[in-house]
């Protein structure tokens, strides 16, 4: 089979047979759950394995009634298939606008298809910022230079010489060229890497491992518990086995948490759902979490604080030369680069190229060496860069002309000439000829968007590779606290610990390389912060993949969109705010909806252990708790988990639901156990084992609602409506005599409510003072809401 030209590419013939042969680069399905998976991860789960199993074991018993908790996780299980249907829906359609592509010579012209339509032997085109989606051969390079280090951790960029082969998930940081495709599809080194974009996951949440520690503990619990309410329930002669059963039955189900996993889950879904209609690509659920644990954002200036439309403002000659002479020989640069980046094309657009320049040599510019450089023999050898990595001591015009500019805030350029070629050791003798002064412009949001955050408490740090005066003006138009402390990327210690004490003190960094960011990012880490990165373009990837969240914009390089963990599709800076409202929403309500739970079981833990060890009959049937839970935890759970909410947050999640959770669910086990036993020695008269329940069940709906409205504090309005109307909706059900006689409940009287009332009176000062006491022993690194809902300072809303 014939070999592709380097200018003509295959031809559309020679394409159809490489895709008739099967030489397709078929890209691996993405890491995103089928219907299949979708369908079997909600269905078939440890709690609805209890569940199912209790269900079975109440139907052996003979009392189907008892069995209405199986609605539950029936309820659980497809609203859990549909809010995930619904997600991946939503993100699919910002893949489509996020999809990577390939651009490909075919019949002499470049095309740009989708990266599943490459075939075997296919030329690719290659310009900075390019991932490499296929493995290849380099046919043409132009100082061609790939960062290979999310591959091979191999630090340095690899210049690429034609007959050089390049790897798939490698990216370009300089030069352009030209590879032949050797390995497509599944042989490729990384074939799935572009298209990690659509992977739906929960990975790095501290949600979900405390969710997860919370389950793990209780199936262990349970099937401990159960069993040995079982064997105390059957040594009593005065209950028959089926009874024995359907009281262990109704024990189980109040321990198991059957609706904490749906309600989380539903809290993800629903932040990643709203992000992804404000065209915010959010890669994984955990996402929506992150930003809100964020305390140090780091900012590149292009592209984020400014809008990254670099406008050319003039030139100015220096060392005797002329306007005429620097434009021809900006035109000439601009000309000769085939892939120029945005401030050479911008150049090159208000200076058009002049004729018989004829350009020999090359390099072009890369991030880390901060210029580029293009010999023409009867011209000499330009370089075109970084004032302070080009200015020689002869060059005192040049550089006091660069000082004064930069102090005003302008992006600065010099280009220098010299005679021979390009020496890459910058030793050669080189004199400035002119200034190039370029403009960028602040973003208009930025400064109240980076205001917002400050008043959140996270730490800017505004970190790129331009002139550090030049970014400290930048800086400071934009808002950005403590400007004034800047600091020359060239003058920063290697040493990990040094370095982190540098990044304690200032705010602003100038002449930073890439590798040096990625270091910035560790060493910040290392430091116990919680680290994000923005930034569009491709020396900002390895250190979008080391932070903590990594944010894109979706103009910015494939590279950059490919490793962050956010993309911001519609190149919205104003969009950062609400990914921390999503995700301060998603963090303060699944913890109060976690505190209802462990609530729950602690309580029925509780009650499992005593009746246990008094040998009497449970005090609750299997549906006196479904209804207990459906109307204290399930049904205002599900308002509490989607509603809005943006109180700071603080770390130690599980810790605070354990401290809040355990004791109160302990208080109302007892409270509910003493009050059951008062109505069984006639406290207030002889009552039926029916009357007897009804009394244990209203105490403890009354006191779930209690639990209730101290989780779900700063208090609202619709908060106290949703509990009054809960307890309407018990009363309800013991107005209605069908109702009631099919759920075996009884009304009380008079003096059966005096107790309950009592109950009620002694155990709510216990737990909101509970609440209190949990705010004020919480972990003093953090403010904000905490797991028994007190009332906090709250965030402003944010800015639109």
């Amino acid at each position: 089979m014939s070999k592709p030209t380097i200018e003509g590419g295959l031809s559309a013939a020679e394409v159809r047979q490489r895709v008739a042969d099967g030489r397709v680069n078929t890209v691996p399905a993405a890491p995103v759950r089928t219907l299949r998976e979708i369908v079997k991860a909600n269905a078939i789960t440890p709690v609805n394995g209890i569940i199912v199993t209790l269900f079975v074991l109440i139907l052996v018993a003979g009392y189907p009634k008892d069995g209405l908790f199986v609605g539950v996780i029936v309820a659980n299980t497809l609203i859990g298939i549909a809010q995930e249907l619904k997600a991946r829906r939503e993100l699919r359609k910002l893949q489509l606008l996020n999809a990577p592509r390939a651009r490909v010579v075919r019949d002499g012209v470049v095309a740009e298809i989708e990266v599943g339509d490459v075939v075997a032997d296919d030329v690719l085109e290659l310009a900075p910022g390019d991932q490499v989606v296929v493995d290849g051969e380099v046919l043409v390079s132009a100082g061609l230079e790939v960062d290979e280090s999310l591959l091979t951790g191999e630090a340095d960029p690899v210049h690429k010489e034609p007959g050089s082969g390049v790897l798939s998930g490698s990216f370009v940081v300089a030069g352009s060229g030209r590879s032949r495709a050797t390995h497509v599809g599944a042989a490729s080194y990384a074939s799935t890497l572009a298209e990690e974009a659509r992977r739906f996951s929960l990975v790095h949440s501290e949600l979900r491992r405390g969710i997860n520690l919370v389950l793990r503990a209780l199936v262990a619990i349970i099937p401990i518990a159960s069993i040995g309410l079982l064997v105390s329930l059957l040594r009593d002669p005065g209950q028959s086995w089926q009874e024995a059963l359907q009281g262990t039955v109704a024990a189980s189900v109040a321990m198991v948490p059957d609706g904490l996993v749906l309600l989380t889950s539903l809290a993800f879904v629903a932040g990643v759902i709203a992000l992804a209609r404000r065209e915010a690509l959010a890669k994984e659920l955990a996402t929506v979490e992150l930003l809100a644990r964020v305390d140090t954002l780091c900012l590149d200036k292009t592209g984020t604080i400014t809008t990254g439309e670099i406008a050319f403002g003039e030139v100015v000659p220096v060392g005797g030369s002329s306007v005429a002479e620097l434009q021809d020989a900006l035109g000439a640069l601009g000309a000769a680069d085939p892939t120029p980046n945005a401030t050479l094309a911008a150049v090159a657009a208000a200076c058009p190229a002049p004729e018989g320049w004829t350009a020999t040599g090359s390099e072009p510019f890369s991030s880390a060496r901060k210029w580029a450089a293009t010999t023409f023999p009867t011209h000499g050898t330009y370089y075109f860069g970084a004032p302070d990595v080009l200015l020689a001591e002869a060059d005192l015009e040049a550089r006091e002309l660069v000082d004064r500019e930069t102090a005003c805030g302008r992006r600065v350029l010099l280009l220098s000439r010299a005679e021979g070629p390009i020496d890459r050791s910058l030793e050669t003798d080189r004199r400035a000829i002119g200034v190039v002064l370029l403009d960028d412009t602040v973003r208009p949001d930025a400064p109240e968007i980076l205001r917002f955050f400050v008043d959140q408490g996270v730490r800017l740090k505004v970190i790129s590779g331009d002139n550090v005066a030049t970014v400290a003006a930048v800086a400071a138009r934009a808002g950005v606290p403590d400007a004034n402390l800047v600091f020359d990327a060239r003058e920063l210690p290697e040493d990990p610990e040094e370095l982190a004490d540098v990044l304690e003190g200032a705010v602003v960094f100038g002449r930073v390389t890439p590798h040096q960011k990625q270091a910035m990012v560790r060493a910040m880490q290392s430091r116990g912060r919680v680290v994000a990165m923005t930034g569009d373009g491709v020396n900002d990837v390895l250190a979008l993949k080391d932070s903590d969240m990594g944010i894109a914009m979706g103009s910015g390089s494939s590279a950059s969109r490919s490793v962050a963990e956010l993309v911001l599709l519609d190149n919205r800076f104003a969009t950062l705010p609400e990914v921390l409202a999503q995700g301060r929403r998603v963090i303060n309500n699944v913890e109060r909806v976690a505190n209802l739970f462990v609530t729950k079981a602690a309580y029925a833990v509780v009650l499992t252990v005593l009746i246990g060890l008094q040998q009497a009959p449970f005090p609750l049937l299997p549906r006196h708790l479904t209804l207990v839970g459906t109307f204290s935890i399930g049904v205002p759970g599900f308002f509490l988990a989607l509603a809005g909410n943006t109180d700071l947050v603080r770390p130690g999640f599980l810790r605070r639901v354990l401290r809040f959770a355990v004791p109160a669910g302990v208080v109302t086990g007892l409270v509910t156990w003493g009050v059951y036993n008062l109505g069984r020695h006639s406290v207030v008269g002889e009552l039926s084992l029916m009357e007897e329940r009804t009394l244990t069940t209203i105490t403890l709906l009354g006191i779930g609602l209690v639990v209730l409205v101290v989780v779900s504090r700063p208090l609202r309005l619709w908060k106290l409506i949703l509990a009054a109307a809960m307890a309407a909706a018990y009363a309800v059900v013991m107005a209605v005599p069908v109702l009631h006689d099919w759920f075996e409940l009884d009304v009380p009287g008079a003096r059966s409510w005096v107790l309950i009332v009592g109950a009620l009176t002694v155990t709510a000062p216990v737990i909101a003072g509970l609440g209190r006491w949990v705010n004020a022993g919480g972990d003093p690194a953090g403010s904000g809401d905490n797991a028994a809902g007190a009332a906090t300072r709250r965030a402003p809303r944010p800015p639109r």
